[in-house]
């Protein structure tokens, strides 16, 4: 019993490491999107041991699913860069077309 319970961290390091490889091979071969199952694993044994990567891991999924509108809240711009002149259209909507 001594002897299993000595080997379980260095034979779950080692199983780690076993599937990264495997990963790695495999990715090569196809174009895999997602996170590899080794990070994952990894991932989760460190957040149980630290509260903060727990926060950063929920933080990265929140982010992921979020969508992305720099443009929305940018005024309506004319810039000249010959002249150094920026103009703002009050009243044009910034989807619009220029006429």
């Amino acid at each position: 019993m001594e002897t299993v319970l000595a080997w379980s961290i260095p034979g779950g390091t080692l199983a780690v490491v076993g599937v990264a490889v495997y990963e790695l091979l495999r990715q090569r071969h196809r174009k895999h999107k997602g996170t590899p199952l080794a990070t994952t694993t990894v991932n989760e044994i460190t957040a149980m041991f630290y509260g903060s990567k727990r926060m950063e891991l929920d933080h990265r999924d929140s982010v992921a699913v979020m969508r992305e509108e720099d443009t929305q809240g940018a005024p309506p711009l004319d810039i000249d860069l010959d002249h150094g002149v920026v103009r703002l259209r009050p009243g044009q909507d910034p989807g619009a077309p220029e006429r």
